[in-house]
């Protein structure tokens, strides 16, 4: 792996030049120690060794190498906040960035797992002050004896990664695509066919939750849930309210319960809903528009909910955003419904789009073709575009790198989670709907965990028919 650029150690233009003995030597001394004792493993720990057990057993002999990434620039010297890759963060449940899991094979079978992290900076040679992303810098981080400690598996330098995947023999997979070092380090000795396989296995292992997922999911629900009564508060009811408002609103809830957003909130006022990756918010929700607000709160962990309602501004639906919402609202019963162990996964997703062809065609909006002949040949996507959900989890598309056959083409079991969103979206210009319809977009969605029974709505607090988004409107504006 190439070693950090002087440039990353030391600005260019930096207002001090030399440190003079005197102060190297001042730095070095008067320092407690921070050392912190008595650490008992985190509650993913547990879970992360099941796990890491399993990956073991699908690649016998194999070398397998799982980094959690590099911060990305966004401008010069500053990165984006950053996010471990999903993986890393279900085999370790652990967040630190440079990190990198490396499962060898060990002689008696299975693998040993040891995670390589940074240690704490330097105090000896100056590095936690004089490199400007040592710990006065960037905040303390953990040593190794803290993280062996929390996360349950063995913890060493990074710095003595590259020394070791260097004498690594036999078949090596690696999840490629997040730390180019290790990339470059490993080019002759990966192929990116066994890697594909290798990401294939880690996106199928994610398919069915284990309980501590599920309870994170259910709580960045309720998260979310808070969100949206922020939002719906935020709403001017005679004036118009900043699209920018409404997703810094939603942000602040999602940072005080949790990490961060899972993904670009989507705050679509008027015929912005009608965009579905509406993420530019630079408009206005005026009373008498509908607000389409899509976003979701990533837990501490990094489990993030999925969930949208269409909203009117004002408080009050008009007769023909009723008609159509309601539409939705209908469209979504019927997916919601679909939603069991043992139904095929396209069950809820054409069992909704049936129920959108034959309101659309009662709309008269397909001719003189019938719901049935149109639904056949697809013509309601015109109008409702997208599938109607997606696998949930560490990703707002959970497990996308699954066999067809094991996810769109496979079967649902307890333990997944789905989102179940239908939508009708009339473009502004679309000259083949009556102009009544023209600029209006509903979305409709809530996070469904499949369950022995049948399944659950993690989001149901958020009410979804008309009357009841209404009163729940009015009551948050008392």
């Amino acid at each position: 792996m190439p070693a950090e650029t002087d440039e990353s150690k030391q600005r260019k233009n930096s207002l001090y030049g030399q440190v003079s003995k005197e102060l190297a030597e001042n730095m070095k001394q008067g320092w407690a120690d921070t050392e912190r004792h008595g650490l008992q493993p985190i509650a993913l720990a547990a879970y992360t060794a099941r796990r890491r057990a399993e990956l073991s057993a699908r690649f016998p002999g194999e070398c397998l190498v799982i980094p959690a990434g590099n911060p990305k620039v966004r401008a010069n010297d500053t990165t984006y906040p950053f996010r471990p890759s999903s993986d890393y963060v279900y085999l370790t449940g652990d967040q630190s960035q440079k990190a990198v899991l490396l499962l060898e094979p060990a002689q008696n079978g299975g693998h040993q797992a040891i995670a390589y992290m940074l240690p704490r900076s330097n105090r000896e040679n100056g590095e936690f002050w004089l490199d400007y992303h040592g710990e006065l810098w960037d905040g303390r981080r953990n040593s190794l004896p803290e993280n062996e400690k929390l996360l349950g598996l063995p913890c060493a330098d990074l710095r003595r990664l590259a020394d070791r995947l260097g004498a690594a023999t036999g078949p090596i997979r690696l999840l490629r695509g997040y730390d180019a070092g290790i990339d470059a380090a490993l080019a002759g000795k990966v192929t990116a066919e066994h890697d594909g396989d290798f990401r294939v296995v880690l996106s199928e292992m994610r398919l069915v939750k284990d309980e501590f997922e599920i309870a994170d999911l259910r709580f960045a629900c309720e998260a979310t849930a808070l969100g949206f009564e922020d939002v719906v508060r935020s709403l001017g009811t005679s004036t118009p309210t900043s699209e920018r408002l409404i997703e810094g609103t939603f942000w602040t809830r999602a940072r005080i319960e949790g990490n961060d957003v899972g993904y670009a909130s989507i705050c679509a006022a008027g015929s912005h809903a009608t965009t579905l990756h509406w993420v530019r918010n630079d408009g206005e929700a005026r009373p008498g528009d509908l607000l389409l607000l899509d976003a979701g709160v990533e837990t501490r962990n990094l489990y993030t909910a999925d969930v949208t309602r269409t909203l009117p501004v004002g408080g009050h639906f008009t007769s023909i955003q009723r008609k159509v919402y309601e539409a939705v609202f209908a469209a979504q019963e019927a997916g919601i419904a679909a939603v069991k162990p043992g139904a095929a996964y396209r069950d809820f997703h054409e069992a909704a789009q049936r129920v959108l062809a034959e309101h659309l065609a009662a709309w008269g909006l397909f001719k003189n073709r019938s719901a049935d002949e149109a639904y056949e040949l697809g013509l309601q996507r015109r109008w409702t575009l997208a599938g109607t959900g997606h696998m949930l989890g560490l990703d707002v598309h959970d497990c996308a790198k699954a066999r067809t056959e094991m996810y769109v083409d496979g079967t649902l079991e307890p333990g997944m989670v789905l989102t179940v969103e239908p939508g009708i979206y009339f473009q502004s210009d679309d000259l083949t709907v009556p102009e009544e319809y023209r600029g209006i977009g509903v979305r409709i969605e809530d996070d469904i965990l499949v369950t022995q029974e049948g399944n659950e709505n993690l989001s149901a607090s958020l009410p979804r028919k008309a009357e009841e988004v209404e009163a729940w409107m009015a009551r948050l504006r008392r």
